[in-house]
This record gives C-alpha cells, structure tokens and sequence, in this order.
C-alpha cells in the first residue's frame, strides 16, 4: 500500500550503518514514524528531503505497519536558517515542541501551519527571535489542550492584573492572591498581557504581527517557556542548546 504524504522532519535518528528512521509531522495524519533506506550514503537522492527540518513530499510503502520511504522530493529546505546556528537551534526547539504535542495518526494541521510559518519567519522575516519564539511557545501550548484564561482576573475580575499563575493559566491580581496556594506566578504587563490575548485568539496567518520593546519580548519569551513546560510537565534539550549559544554571545 502506498501513501503519498506532505510532511516536515521533526527527527532524523539512526537505525543501521545505512538507513535512518525519520518522524515526521504531517497535517492529514499527524505524526508519523518512517524509515528511509540508504539514507546516510553519500549519492543517496533522499538527503536533501530527510534533512531536519525539511518540509517535502514523501511516497510511503507501508509493510507489516511500517513505512518505508520509496521517493522523497524537498519542498522548502529554510536554508537561510541552516546557516545561522541560534536560529537553526531555535528551530529544532520548535520541531522538538511539535513532536512532543503531536500524535499518531490524529490530524493536525493547525500544528504543522504554525510551524512551517514559524520557522519561514525565522529564515526569511526580520524579526525578533524572542518575538518568533514567544508565539511559538503559547500558540502550541494552546493546540495542545492548555488554552489559558486571559480575560481578567479569576478572583476579582480586573481586565488588566499583574500577575499569570503559569500552573493554572489563570491571571490575578498581587492583592488578590490566596496567601496559601504555593502556584508560580509572573509578573505581567499591559503589553505583554495584550500580545498573549492577541497570540491565543488571531489567525494564523497574523500571528507575528504584534509590536513590543525588547525587554517587553525577553520577559514575554520567558513566560510563555515557562508556561510551555509546566504544563507539558517536561524540559527540552533543544532549548537548553539554544538558550547555551544565547549565553556566548
């Protein structure tokens, strides 16, 4: 059986001296795990296409529920970010984050947009890495199932506290915390907390068309990190990587 499939590489890993297993993550079928033969020799055509974070075509041979790749050709390489270390590192963050949220066989195209459109903006768009990161961050972390409730404060109803519990995505005011809970909160600004109400509810499409100072982005990016990870109750390597090379510069 033959299945032809529109995917992004989210993972390359070895499985012999010669073939490679690669996930991929496409809109109709979810994520899917393959295997690529005679990937890692040298005149192999289906190097450019199995490339991390190659977006392609791919014609699948499925046997005994494993597929196999038959033919693979490369519709977007983003070799602008495959030049640039901080933002190829920051891309794999993303495919990582993907992975992670992702799942077998449940479509998900909303995840697979955002993520083509992610790292386009990081290859071609001249904007903040910060800024890219952040709507990254909260708009997964939204499609994953963790929507926070942005509309004012849970206890008093204030449209604009200063505060975000990151363990109940729930917003409240300093004077209105409960002396006894032991959530994190962060401090929020009006700017920050405009540009996550825009970033949970708008199009795709827009989503990067926000505007916030750089201090306002850095503590914007911190935020929805933190947010990301507690509720997917994990830590990424990748961003570790990525936030190491941010240190050295």
């Amino acid at each position: 059986m033959y299945l032809t499939v529109q995917g992004l590489v989210l993972r390359v890993t070895a499985y012999n001296d010669t073939d490679a297993l690669l996930t991929l993550l496409t809109g109709d079928h979810g994520k899917i795990t393959v295997k690529a033969r005679g990937l890692k020799r040298k005149n192999s055509p289906l190097i450019a296409p199995c490339q991390l974070l190659s977006y392609g075509t791919f014609t699948l041979f499925e046997y005994r529920g494993m597929y196999t790749i038959n033919e693979a050709s490369a519709i977007e390489m983003f070799q602008p970010l495959r030049k640039d270390l901080s933002k190829l590192a920051l891309g794999t963050y993303f495919a990582q984050v993907a992975e992670v949220i992702s799942q077998e066989d449940a479509p998900n195209p909303e995840l697979l947009t955002l993520l083509l459109n992610s790292l386009y903006a990081l290859s071609k768009m001249n904007l903040p890495e910060n800024q890219i990161k952040a709507a990254f961050e909260l708009r997964s972390t939204c499609i994953a199932g963790y929507m926070p409730d942005l509309y004012g404060c849970h206890r008093c109803g204030m449209e604009n506290p200063d505060r975000f519990d990151i363990s109940q995505g729930l917003l409240e005011c300093s004077a209105c915390r409960d002396p006894y809970s032991d959530g994190i909160r962060m401090p929020v600004t009006p700017g920050m907390l405009d540009a996550m109400r825009y970033i949970c509810s708008c199009e795709l499409k827009w989503l990067l068309s926000f505007h916030l100072g750089t201090e306002t982005l850095e503590n914007l990016a911190y935020l929805t990190e933190s947010y990301l990870a507690t509720q997917l109750e994990r830590s990424f390597s990748t961003l570790d990587f990525y936030k190491s090379l941010q240190n050295t510069l």
